[in-house]
């Protein structure tokens, strides 16, 4: 999201990322990541259970296929920081559009499974 930041918010819309780790885990990933939105903590996974986020059991978390994708972020320049206390946690993108409908869900398989950036985008546009 942060390659296509300017594009999105000339859309009209903003980003906001809600996270597992503590404060400073947040604040390294801001800085390190170069980060222009906003990071929010879920410490106490309030927004993980309102959206029913599921959590991946150890095997899963561990996969090889976990293995490969984390090797090729670290070769395109991103890293794993820190984990935070809810390390099994996965991820969802949302869009959210006005009156507080959601315009776009994307529920993550596993840890390597991301929402597609065109399809946010996609859906920005529709909103």
């Amino acid at each position: 999201m942060r390659e296509r930041y300017d594009e999105i918010t000339s859309l009209g819309a903003d980003i906001v990322a809600v996270g597992t780790g503590d404060r400073r885990y947040a604040e390294a990933f801001v800085r390190e990541e170069r980060i222009p939105f906003l990071v929010l903590v879920d410490d106490d996974a309030l927004a993980a259970h309102a959206v029913s986020l599921r959590t991946l059991n150890w095997f899963q978390l561990l996969h090889p296929r976990t293995w490969k994708a984390t090797r090729e972020a670290s070769k395109r320049g991103h890293h794993v920081h820190r984990a935070g206390k809810r390390v099994k946690q996965i991820g969802a993108t949302f869009v959210i559009g006005a009156g507080a409908r959601v315009r776009y869900e994307h529920m993550d398989a596993d840890s390597t499974d991301h929402a597609d950036v065109d399809e946010v985008v996609a859906a920005l546009c529709r909103t």
